[in-house]
């Protein structure tokens, strides 16, 4: 689903909810639920929402690969990533 797609059908389920928004409003909406998610997970190292699931952020090790190219042996740094960890709910849902 792309962030349009994600407007339009934001847009539709308010509407049948009998909330009228604009797209432009469903938009402002939409940014600044993910800006503030991603502040949480920055902030706290995580993020949970009930029956969707939990982002926490991991720490990787460094560890030794190979430059796929060239199959030369490269040192992969040491760096944060963010995971997720779907809720019980939505694994059955997509089950």
């Amino acid at each position: 689903m792309t962030k349009k797609e994600l407007i339009d059908a934001v847009n539709a389920a308010a509407a049948d909810q009998g909330i009228d928004l604009t797209k432009k409003d469903t938009r402002a909406l939409i940014d600044i639920l993910f800006e503030t998610v991603s502040g949480a997970i920055k902030e706290e190292e995580r993020f949970s929402y009930p029956n969707f699931g939990t982002f926490k952020v991991k720490f990787r090790k460094a560890r030794d690969g190979r430059n796929p190219r060239t199959g030369e042996k490269i040192r992969i740094p040491s760096s944060y990533s963010v995971g997720f960890k779907p809720s019980p709910h939505l694994k059955d849902l997509v089950n």
